[in-house]
């Protein structure tokens, strides 16, 4: 399901000097023509292929693979008012051994925190090649002068974290106001510097439609996104295989386009061994093998790592050992 206008091929070229692509941000009317001219999305036809991928069977050899590969794209995550220093550092040393009794259990991709918690999540994982990722933007409502959101970015990245988390300005997006977040990203990225990989916030579930998703994924993109990621985790609707698939489609579709890669991040509700790996065939059989491996897919999670933990488990011994077999988040 191509998701973008014809254009030439351009490996190894950047986005902004693709063909077809070099103008497309020049003003607020060509991207504006550009987004509305993406196909538009099936719907039915979207959510039947979801769920039909869905249905694929993972046994034995492959699923322990599965398991590992899923703890490895884990950003397991905390982001509440009631965080601590101590919380953060416990869920630092978790991230690195997930399962202490088992020190060939994969560390998970980061930590994912708020920016006044980077200086302690980055003591705990000191060494280990655990990233530590940081919301900023004034997340998760991003309702902020773009002063604020900038200086939240700056933070964030001088306390050292290796990847921020922004959130878009939805209430911009829905009134079309293309270009305003187009160039908000874009400071972000520069705020980030060379030091720090970015995360492109949507909240799919505010966005309302499937062609909205997929606007935004090319929005995204085009403004110099390293990840797109689907939700916040704090609105009703959050990852779900339909989006999912769809910005695998625009990451596919962006990267024959221009060479770019993008990564992807479903985040929110994804809460079982079982839907992780329904996620991992998505990205195998809609982006391809490049596309399995951490530095190009998450999962923005917290429980999903002890689900992952007590299959692997169960995997190894042939015992289902249940959840006070592993640490509580």
């Amino acid at each position: 399901m191509p998701t973008t206008a014809p254009a030439a091929p351009a490996p190894d070229a950047s986005a902004a000097s693709a063909p077809g692509l070099a103008d497309v941000t020049a003003s607020d009317s060509t991207l504006r023509r550009f987004l509305h001219g993406l196909p538009g999305v099936d719907a039915v036809g979207l959510e039947a292929r979801a769920a039909s991928l869905g249905t694929r069977s993972i046994k034995t050899t492959a699923k322990a693979y599965a398991l590992d590969l899923a703890i490895s794209m884990v950003d397991l995550t905390t982001l509440e008012g009631a965080d601590t220093p101590g919380k953060v550092r416990a869920l630092g040393a978790k991230a690195v051994h997930p399962d202490p009794t088992d020190r060939a259990t994969p560390s998970t991709a980061a930590v994912c925190v708020y920016p006044d918690m980077v200086p302690f999540a980055r003591e705990a994982v000191a060494g280990s090649g655990v990233k530590v990722a940081s919301v900023a933007t004034a997340f998760p409502a991003g309702r902020a002068s773009m002063a604020v959101k900038l200086a939240d970015v700056r933070e964030a990245v001088a306390a050292g974290a290796d990847e921020v988390d922004m959130v878009i300005d939805r209430g911009a997006f829905l009134a079309g106001e293309y270009l305003k977040v187009h160039d908000e990203i874009t400071a972000v990225k520069e705020a980030c510097g060379a030091s720090a990989r970015l995360k492109v916030i949507f909240e799919t579930g505010e966005l309302s439609t499937y062609d909205n998703i997929r606007r935004a994924s090319w929005l995204g993109m085009l403004a110099g996104a390293d990840f797109i990621k689907t939700s916040t985790g704090k609105v009703a609707v959050n990852a779900t295989p339909a989006n999912t698939l769809l910005m695998l489609e625009a990451v596919r579709d962006f990267h024959a386009q221009t060479g770019v890669r993008v990564g992807v991040k479903p985040a929110g509700g994804i809460r079982t061994a079982k839907d992780a790996i329904k996620f991992l065939v998505l990205v195998n059989e809609t982006a391809g093998e490049d596309w399995l491996d951490n530095h190009w897919f998450r999962f923005g999670a917290s429980s999903l790592l002890n689900d992952l933990l007590m299959q692997r488990q169960k995997l190894a011994t042939g015992r289902y050992s249940g959840p006070d077999y592993v640490t509580v988040d």
